[in-house]
């Protein structure tokens, strides 16, 4: 079976700040995100990519999962930026919009080093199937949502409850779930609304998302939260999983437990929501 990895808060930080990255490796979150891209300042990204390759040498990170997102090969720094971060374990592609798109960064990238691709722009909405038959090819294993590009490029007005946004979100997590890809939802930009980020993670989880991407230490105890599995849940999931382990049960389709119709279709959600909240709480100790 599979052995899903926790990734509920992944946190953004610009690779120009060497305090952030420091202080991260200290941080309660699934995935650091070092960014050389949207928060770096033009000026700054020779000394973010320097950051960058020093804190991937350097390590510290435990059982953090560390990405390295990019600028694009159309940009200035883009060819620069995979050249020095090659031997990450994974790069983060801003503004993907095809699979030629994907092609072309896992060609310049050591075999070993998987992809995560941005899905922020209306050409990648429109793509989304054709991207996700490219993952295997091109060792992309998660699709993050950039929400503010996708705002932009989309000309809508994103409300507290996002509901411009939603079909587009819908799509992007059955595509991913089509293609066997984790996803993770995009930012909330108010930092100061502590019940509104919680309300967008209970919401984005609601949709299916893995996680949720942070852009402030201060966000990851809600995302946390909100993706962890609940412990009613696992409780019921391991009582379900038990349950089809019983002799009488192992040639069955559904059974009877505790009043409710149980298929082998929810022995599936059971074991993955068991495996899941095992690793967070290996992580945690």
């Amino acid at each position: 079976m599979h052995h899903p990895r926790p990734r509920r808060s992944a946190l953004y930080l610009p690779a120009s700040n060497a305090r952030a990255i420091d202080k991260v490796r200290t941080l309660p979150c699934d995935v650091v995100i070092l960014d050389l891209e949207d928060a770096v300042a033009p000026d700054a990204k020779p000394e973010a990519r320097r950051q960058a390759t020093a804190a991937l040498a350097a390590g510290g990170f435990g059982a953090r999962e560390v990405v390295v997102r990019v600028n694009g090969l159309d940009t200035p720094w883009g060819a620069g930026d995979l050249a020095a971060v090659a031997h990450a374990a994974a790069v983060l592609v801003p503004k993907v919009d095809s699979p030629a798109d994907l092609m072309r960064y896992a060609a310049t990238l050591p075999p070993a080093t998987r992809l995560w691709a941005m899905i922020e722009t209306p050409a990648a909405l429109l793509a989304l199937a054709a991207l996700g038959q490219a993952a295997k090819a091109s060792r992309t294993d998660v699709w993050v949502i950039g929400s503010n590009d996708l705002a932009k490029d989309l000309r809508l007005r994103v409300g507290p409850g996002r509901e411009a946004l939603l079909p587009h979100l819908a799509m992007a997590v059955a595509a991913a779930r089509a293609w066997g890809l984790e996803i993770l939802d995009g930012v909330f930009n108010d930092i100061a609304d502590t019940e509104g980020l919680a309300r967008q993670c209970v919401q984005g989880r609601d949709f299916g998302f893995d996680g949720k991407t942070l852009i402030h230490p201060d966000q990851i105890a809600a995302a946390n939260l909100a993706f962890s599995p609940e412990p009613a849940a696992t409780r019921w999931a391991r009582r379900v999983a038990a349950a089809f382990e019983l002799t009488e049960n192992a040639g069955k389709g559904v059974i009877r437990l505790e009043g409710r119709m149980v298929e082998r279709l929810h022995l599936d959600e059971a074991r993955r929501l068991i495996a899941l909240a095992e690793a967070i709480s290996g992580r945690e100790e």
